[in-house]
């Protein structure tokens, strides 16, 4: 019987501390939220609009899902990334649009058979180096923007809190 629990325990282990790891990003997630410029229900309902594009494409062609981005901002979808094929690009796009609450879909997806682990890599490391200078910036709320690097264009999205701080991260 001792062995019987000692078994039980052992396989409940993994499912206990992956509710605990869920539980404490929801919090994390939460915290990050509430302190945007955009506010907390705002920043639940595109994290919704992110989770069901994305559940869009899944159904629709994994290809789309793994590799085009997806920034919302205040129910302002960006679409970023490198895909194969025309068709794709347009049934992103076209899935993008049929989430409830899109206010605007930004189509940056590039149609390309180039690129590969070192082209993905420099725009890791673009994007690693201008997120570093914005977030150690005191003049800019860095948690409002998100930024990303796509054969070396950069796409930012977010909420200044002036047209200071616009111009200062731009500058970057």
């Amino acid at each position: 019987m001792k062995r019987l629990l000692t078994l039980f325990f052992l396989l409940a282990l993994p499912s206990l501390l992956s509710a605990c790891a869920t539980a404490a990003g929801a919090g994390a997630t939460a915290g990050v939220a509430a302190s945007q410029e955009r506010g907390l229900g705002v920043a639940i309902d595109d994290s919704a609009i992110h989770a069901k594009i994305w559940r869009l494409w899944l159904d629709t062609d994994p290809h789309i899902f793994l590799e085009v981005g997806v920034d919302v901002h205040e129910g302002r979808v960006l679409l970023t990334g490198t895909i194969n094929s025309p068709q794709n690009r347009l049934d992103a796009v076209r899935l993008a649009w049929q989430v409830k609450s899109v206010r605007q879909v930004i189509d940056e997806i590039q149609v390309t058979d180039e690129g590969g682990v070192l082209d993905y890599s420099r725009d890791v490391w673009i994007t690693a180096q201008l997120r570093s200078k914005v977030t150690f910036d005191s003049e800019i709320l860095a948690i409002n923007y998100s930024i990303e690097t796509v054969n070396k264009v950069v796409y930012l999205m977010g909420v200044a809190q002036s047209e200071a701080e616009i111009d200062r991260v731009i500058r970057y």
